[in-house]
């Protein structure tokens, strides 16, 4: 799937799940759930157990039917590693250019992560596909809204902080998609195995995302 193909998927369906689970066994159910739930982006994270071999098995296994990509990468050995491995796209906590460059090189999506009005604009700059502003979760839908005033050209996405409640209020600020962890992959549930409510949680958030864009 091209570059502008997978960013187009991404911002339609409006929500990516940002997975972090503690065991690697779970980890694809995980995402098979997900996608269930109508989830089209699923990142998962370089600090789950066997990242780089879940993000190969899942795109062996979803195929087509979802993006699977890569969170929490800091730096560009890993953001290769993980393209080579299936990621079709990158997100970091921070801004690291060698990171963005590496994404170039293969055509991917990247993510970088960033706080203030600088940094924003620094990682537009340099060549991000979208800013992930991090952590989002005592700034609140107003802030994108803010940012999008002066810096209306630069594609953002809140994480951290965003839950069921708020997401429509951050896509209704301006952002171009959403970023949802815990609220999304909780872990009682993923504990518990409860599949079938996880995926319902899923389409809840797709569902918000759609009342939001009316």
């Amino acid at each position: 799937m091209d570059k502008e193909r997978t960013l187009q998927i991404l911002e339609e369906t409006g929500v990516v799940a940002v997975i972090r689970v503690d065991s690697r066994a779970v980890l694809m159910d995980t995402t098979l759930a997900l996608a269930e739930g109508g989830i089209k982006g699923l990142e998962i994270t370089m600090t789950s157990p066997g990242a780089l071999g879940a993000i190969e098995e899942a795109v062996e296994k979803l195929g087509d039917r979802v993006i699977i990509g890569v969170g929490s990468v800091l730096d560009a050995v890993t953001a290769r590693l993980a393209i080579l491995a299936g990621a079709g796209f990158v997100v970091s906590p921070v801004l690291k250019p060698e990171i963005i460059e590496v994404c170039q090189r293969y055509s991917i999506p990247c993510i970088p992560g960033a706080f203030t009005p600088t940094e924003i604009l620094a990682a537009w700059e340099t060549g991000a596909d979208v800013v992930k502003i991090f952590p989002a979760t005592k700034l609140g839908p107003s802030f994108i809204k803010d940012i999008r005033g002066p810096l209306p050209q630069v594609k953002l996405t809140p994480t951290g902080g965003v839950n069921l409640e708020n997401t429509g209020e951050f896509i209704k600020a301006g952002a171009v998609f959403a970023g949802v962890g815990g609220a999304l992959v909780d872990k009682k549930l993923v504990a518990e195995k409860k599949w079938a409510d996880l995926a319902q949680r899923a389409a809840q958030f797709i569902a918000a995302v759609k009342e939001a864009r009316k």
